[in-house]
């Protein structure tokens, strides 16, 4: 009999096939003393597993660039080399082995427990899920002393695919889905910006997370339909079920077909009006992605890749050759790049801010941490303005809320170009600096942001976050994230409307602007600035070739006035369908 899990959907598509179990961790290790003779063998028996794993990582690194497979996923096979060498998880776990004379297996996962309760105190949703990926390499490590085999399946000689089914997937498990026939995966873990939702958008693979306990409840071989589209996998579905679709599945076949034609097109609704479309981006190489897709520039380049996972903060030099490069891969487009958004965290416990909030999500975050430690804010503007003579770099600031802090940042960066004058570095000294709208009261107090600032970059995640005070990667609230809310949609309109009524650039970077379904709507509000993952932009231009912002305004500035959500969704669905 059929049944149906609903989870989170990550990544858009329909995949049918048959399931595959993939064993889930195996960090329940046994913990044994050594007699002090035993030791060295022991040490070496670790290192021999590190550089074992450290080596199918640089192969599968190469496995990834000789395939073309997406930038992103060979980022994240790097991400975990570096977790390898990190001496906070290697060289401590081998400590724990001479010290305490325990086995291998047992100090590495003794070390990743310290290594996550870390990262659990990170209030950045994007940083503090890369705990996921300390697990997955401290995962291949104990497999390899353990003499376990690799996870994926081989390739099914049945004209069905697989389905994956598992608790977590590492980047480098799926490397070699493409030469596994995996129509897609579905974990009991995960969320939006986990780095399976990553890996499976890059890929353009179906993907439903968040499932809880469907290795539970599913056996190998069981056949599965993965709805990526509406969080949706329904075991063992009946052939009527199956029939609705296959059908379905080839229709978005076709409509994928249909949006690689847009590339050249430009993004302009039947009315004339000349929409821009830009990409976010993690890496300065993610650049070319974007410029694959036609992107019109960068909107969003976020810095933290910079400071994440490191004992010394980078260097000026160092960020300067990583912004310089985003520019030169976009060619003369323009790129903005926002300045560290990140709270109080182990890369930055360098500087010895380690926090001891009990809520950090209002604590000392994004701009606030910056201004606290000038000297590196100043580090990473030098790094910036410098950049500016490459290229046209725009600086954006994040999580402003208070008119000081936009002035604390002004001066700081004229002090910036005043050390770079001194030192005879060239700069552009008219680079357009902006603030990302992301709390309330960012929303409601323009005024102070339109005399300061030269364009604004809403941030809907978070303002849609803290308007409805919701942790929307807390599974018990999660719900509630609505980007549809009467109040969200009021602050999101009033700010697009205001940078008309200004005459300043307001573009929209969080997960709205990438999403189709919500294209019209920010039209009818009056943005003409989007930007988003790559892989979603061709979806979106799609949408603005068939609209005309004429009709939609007077119904937008309709649904604006709603105070029922119900009628909101209601009104929104039928303004897709116009």
């Amino acid at each position: 009999m059929p049944f149906t899990l609903h989870g989170l959907a990550v990544s858009h598509g329909i995949a049918i096939g048959h399931a595959h179990l993939v064993s889930h961790a195996l960090l329940e290790v046994n913990h044994y003393h050594l007699a002090p003779r035993q030791i060295k063998a022991e040490r070496e028996r670790f290192d021999a597993a590190v550089a074992a794993v450290r080596e199918d990582l640089r192969e599968l690194r190469t496995v990834a660039a000789e395939n073309q497979v997406h930038t992103e996923m060979g980022a994240l096979v790097d991400l975990h080399v570096m977790f390898l060498d990190d001496p906070m998880l290697v060289d401590a776990a081998r400590g724990l082995i001479e010290e305490r004379r325990c086995n291998a297996e047992w100090a590495l996962v003794q070390q990743m427990e310290l290594l996550i309760e870390q990262f659990d105190q990170i209030e950045d949703a994007y940083l503090r899920e890369r705990k996921a990926d300390v697990i997955q390499v401290v995962e291949r490590v104990v497999k390899v002393l353990l003499g376990h085999p690799g996870r994926l399946p081989r390739k099914r000689k049945s004209a069905m695919a697989t389905i994956v089914v598992a608790h977590d997937l590492s980047p480098a498990d799926t490397i070699g889905f493409r030469d596994h026939d995996i129509a897609g995966f579905v974990t009991d873990v995960g969320g939006p910006t986990s780095h399976t939702a990553i890996v499976a958008r890059s890929q353009g693979i179906p993907a439903v997370v968040a499932l809880h306990n469907i290795r539970q409840l599913v056996e190998d071989n069981e056949l599965i339909i993965i709805d990526g589209t509406r969080g949706v996998v329904i075991i063992e579905p009946d052939e009527r079920i199956l029939e609705e679709y296959r059908l379905r599945q080839a229709e978005l076949e076709l409509e994928r077909n249909k949006l690689q034609r847009l590339k050249s097109a430009r993004p302009t609704t039947l009315d004339g009006e000349a929409i821009h479309l830009l990409a976010n981006i993690e890496l300065p190489k993610d650049a070319g992605e974007a410029r694959k897709v036609g992107a019109d520039g960068v909107g969003l380049f976020r810095t933290e890749f910079l400071f994440l996972n490191r004992h010394a903060l980078p260097g000026e030099d160092e960020q300067f050759e990583a912004y310089r490069a985003a520019l030169k891969y976009m060619g003369g487009a323009p790129v903005t790049i926002r300045t560290l958004d990140a709270g109080a965290d182990k890369a930055l416990e360098t500087v010895g801010k380690r926090s001891t909030e009990t809520n950090p999500a209002l604590g000392l975050r994004a701009v606030r941490y910056s201004l606290s430690e000038p000297k590196m804010f100043l580090t990473q503007l030098r790094a910036l303005l410098r950049a500016s003579h490459h290229g046209k770099l725009k600086i954006l600031l994040p999580m402003l809320a208070h008119a000081h802090e936009m002035d604390q940042c002004l001066a700081m960066v004229e002090q910036a170009k005043e050390q770079l004058r001194d030192t005879k570095h060239k700069f552009d000294p008219k680079v357009e600096v902006g603030g990302m709208i992301e709390v309330p009261a960012a929303a409601l107090a323009l005024g102070m942001f339109v005399r300061r600032l030269q364009f604004l970059s809403i941030g809907t995640n978070d303002l849609i976050q803290y308007t409805l005070a919701i942790d929307r990667t807390d599974e018990a609230v999660a719900h509630l994230y609505d980007p549809l809310h009467p109040a969200v949609l009021k602050l999101i309109g009033g700010t697009i409307q205001a940078g008309a009524r200004y005459g300043l650039p307001v573009s929209v970077c969080g997960e709205m602007a990438g999403d189709p379904a919500y294209t019209r709507l920010l039209l009818g509000m009056g943005l003409k600035h989007f930007s988003m993952q790559p892989t979603q932009l061709l979806g979106v231009k799609q949408e603005i070739l068939r609209a005309d912002v004429g009709e939609l305004a007077p119904k937008v500035q309709r649904i604006l006035k709603m105070d029922e959500q119900d009628r909101v969704h209601e009104a929104v669905d039928r303004l897709a369908q116009v």
